[in-house]
């Protein structure tokens, strides 16, 4: 008994550093942003409680509907493209050789921690409507390129492209997935006169399921929270031409806005409890639905 109580309060201690950093960093400000969230605070003054008006507040307010549906856009779209190209690249890197593969891996992977602000203004440099090099590009073939900086139907297809240039993570994810799936079942399938697009469908999905689903959980969280290279690109001191550009305003933009350019803290914690609200309601759904279409090995 003595025994297993040192082994209990060893393991406290070696947990007591996580316990620590959970309960000051994440625990205690959610709860900090929870009370404000029922206040007028704005750093400034004196806080005064104002219950619900908040809530309220941002159910009236059109630029949290616009918001919103610019970021479901975005993540509607980013996704499946993100999801889909990334298992593309995955395939092609299973079949190549143990040396290319290797140098790939890190080619694909060096943009993920390339810094979000660089990110956002090469997008700049790149969507530019008139010197930018993708209109170039299409020029090269007599397509005319759009105004991907300005035109508000252009604006998000435009940041989804570049999101794109950070899928390396996943990826690699699904390289991983794709190696442990057993040999002897494409042999077998083969032998059974299995198509390769029957061989994609009947093996490698159910077998690569679960990284599917991870991945589609990490990526809409993500996609749900995009800040850094939107907002270095459309609402940085550098770009004040398209400030007022609602088709690039995106929740997390505006959370941000409100909080730390008007100091409206008490909104700005009403909205980010409406963001986690929402975030936990979408991934209740996935889960629940990754009963019916994920595999599991073990099962």
């Amino acid at each position: 008994m003595i025994a297993r109580r040192r082994e209990t309060w060893a393991a406290y201690g070696f947990l007591s550093p996580w316990i620590v950093g959970f309960l000051v960093f994440l625990a205690g400000p959610m709860v900090a942003s929870l009370v404000l969230s029922f206040t007028d605070y704005d750093v400034l003054t004196s806080t005064d409680l104002v219950g619900g008006e908040n809530y309220r507040m941002l159910l009236a307010d059109p630029k949290v509907r616009t918001s919103l549906a610019n970021t479901m856009f975005y993540t509607v779209l980013h996704v499946p493209l993100t999801m889909a190209v990334a298992l593309g690249l995955a395939m092609l890197l299973a079949r190549a050789g143990r040396r290319s593969a290797g140098f790939f891996r890190t080619i694909f992977y060096l943009p993920t921690i390339t810094p979000k602000v660089a990110v956002g203004v090469l997008f700049l440099l790149l969507f530019n409507g008139q010197v930018g090099l993708i209109n170039e590009v299409l020029g090269w073939v007599g397509i005319t390129g759009p105004d991907w900086t300005s035109d508000g139907s252009w604006i998000k297809p435009g940041i989804v492209l570049m999101s794109a240039w950070s899928l390396g993570s996943t990826v690699i994810i699904y390289l991983a997935a794709l190696q442990n799936v057993p040999r002897d079942l494409y042999e077998a399938a083969e032998m059974d006169g299995a198509s390769p697009w029957a061989r994609f469908r009947a093996v490698t999905v159910p077998m690569i399921s679960g990284a599917l689903f991870f991945t589609l959980i990490i990526n809409t969280i993500s996609s749900l929270q995009t800040f850094d290279e939107v907002y270095t690109a459309f609402f940085g001191s550098a770009n004040q031409q398209t400030y007022g550009n609602d088709a690039a305003l995106f929740y997390v933009i505006y959370l941000f806005q409100q909080a730390f350019q008007f100091l409206h803290m008490g909104y700005a914690s009403a909205l980010a409890w409406l963001l986690f609200l929402i975030i936990m309601l979408i991934t209740l759904v996935q889960v629940g639905l990754s009963r019916r279409f994920v595999y599991y090995e073990s099962e």
